[in-house]
């Protein structure tokens, strides 16, 4: 139950992107769902890789280097999910902070 609502909100937060970044689309709420899976599995996956060959600037720049880490996820899902569209690199790097800020204040219902 848990894992579903930190899915929902992820999904929301990509929604509320979408809704404040003229550069970020989104096509429906089933796809910012697939979107926040997809974007969860290369965090768990290709992320891990980048914060680890990144580390001496992760541990300069820590909160910036996650958001560009993030970004990096979010540009890539875009690339090949049809009805998600960034259209560049500052785009979801905006995008990631924005779903940064979202799921802060929203972390508390998960």
């Amino acid at each position: 139950m848990h894992l579903l609502l930190i899915w929902i909100l992820s999904a929301l937060s990509l929604m509320v992107a979408a809704y404040l970044l003229p550069t970020v689309e989104i096509e429906s709420f089933g796809t910012a769902m697939i979107a926040a899976v997809l974007i969860g599995l290369l965090n768990a996956t290709l992320g891990f890789l980048i914060r680890v060959m990144a580390f001496p600037l992760t541990w300069l720049l820590p909160g910036l280097m996650y958001l560009i880490c993030d970004a990096i996820m979010i540009w890539i899902v875009s690339r090949f999910l049809r009805g998600f569209a960034v259209k560049n690199f500052t785009a979801a790097f905006l995008c990631a902070l924005v779903v940064a800020v979202v799921n802060m204040l929203l972390g508390g219902l998960a």
